[in-house]
């Protein structure tokens, strides 16, 4: 019989490290014969990720919030219907970089006050929530440091400033209160190595 699938998704702000530790986890898992699918919001699926160029590059207000909440929302009903829960049924781990607690940040209190619109999207369109939730916290101007050196075109959030990420990282962790039970804070300003070891404990504990 297969084993039961864990859908796992990192969230935090932008440089928070996040992706470095979803992919470390990923491979650690691979490693010890799991059947993992590494895969990241908004994308992961061919119509999702074109969605994503959409939404990440250009200008800061290319779209109204509205506008972006939907298409994200569109991403995500794609990525989940193709990807998400055939991995899921099929006993594997799913492990993704960012979910809706982004969208619950990112457009539910960061571009504007649209989070009961954001849940209200997500409970008809989506309807499900990770088993696990990996928030990766950092003071807000270590990570807008490290966001900004990364080179490519998706800047968009990262050009935001340090006062949103600091808004953003507060709702992160009102989140985490607020969905206590699948949400575990892990403290991203170490070492890489340190920081995936209590990531590596904390999924441990809740493979099936």
């Amino acid at each position: 019989m297969s084993r039961p699938g864990l859908f796992v998704s990192f969230e935090g702000i932008d440089g928070s490290g996040k992706s470095t530790q979803a992919r470390r986890l990923a491979a650690a898992l691979i490693d010890a014969g799991r059947k993992v699918v590494l895969t990241r919001e908004p994308g992961g699926s061919p119509g999702a990720e074109e969605i994503r160029a959409l939404l990440l590059e250009g200008a800061t207000d290319r779209w109204s919030p509205e506008t972006e909440l939907l298409l994200f929302t569109a991403a995500r009903r794609d990525h989940v219907e193709r990807v998400i829960d055939p991995a899921l049924a099929a006993g594997e781990v799913v492990i993704c970089d960012r979910f809706v607690d982004s969208t619950r940040i990112y457009q539910g209190l960061g571009r504007a006050d649209l989070r009961v619109l954001v849940d209200r999207l997500h409970a008809l369109m989506i309807g499900r929530e990770p088993d696990l939730t990996v928030l990766i916290d950092i003071a807000p101007d270590l990570g807008l440091g490290r966001a900004l050196a990364r080179s490519g075109g998706e800047a968009r959030f990262e050009s935001f400033g340090e006062d949103l990420q600091t808004r953003m990282r507060a709702g992160f962790l009102a989140l985490a209160e607020e969905f206590a039970p699948r949400f575990a804070v892990i403290d991203g300003g170490r070492d890489i190595e340190t920081v995936a070891a209590d990531v590596a404990r904390t999924v441990d504990a809740a493979l099936p």
